[in-house]
């Protein structure tokens, strides 16, 4: 698979959203807050530590750890993309901004 830019990330990512924005329409009469989006990257996030966890050998999980690991890896990249978007900030400048400020502090 190819390396993603994070335009096309930012860009793949709002077209995912949109869909399930629309599944949250047909099955619950509205789309999820942001608020909502948030929890659900928490425990997205929550899932990546016990998987790490497992990965590590430190809890015991079974076979599906690797995929699974890397599915929810990619999706707290999605969901982080999505929250930016939904609360007015760019992604693309977040992640700038921090790993300048990163750098400079670490020189």
């Amino acid at each position: 698979m190819k390396d993603l830019d994070l335009k096309e990330i930012k860009e793949r990512s709002l077209k995912i959203r949109e869909r399930y924005h629309q599944l949250e329409q047909q099955h619950h009469g509205s789309e999820w807050m942001v608020e909502e989006d948030a929890l659900a990257f928490l425990t997205d996030a929550g899932l990546v530590g016990r998987l790490t966890m497992s990965q590590q050998g430190r809890w015991p999980k079974g076979e599906q750890t690797i995929a699974e690991l890397e599915h929810k890896l990619g999706e707290c990249v999605w969901w982080l993309t999505i929250l930016a978007q939904r609360m007015n900030l760019d992604i693309n400048e977040a992640t700038g901004k921090f790993l300048t400020k990163t750098e400079n502090l670490l020189e």
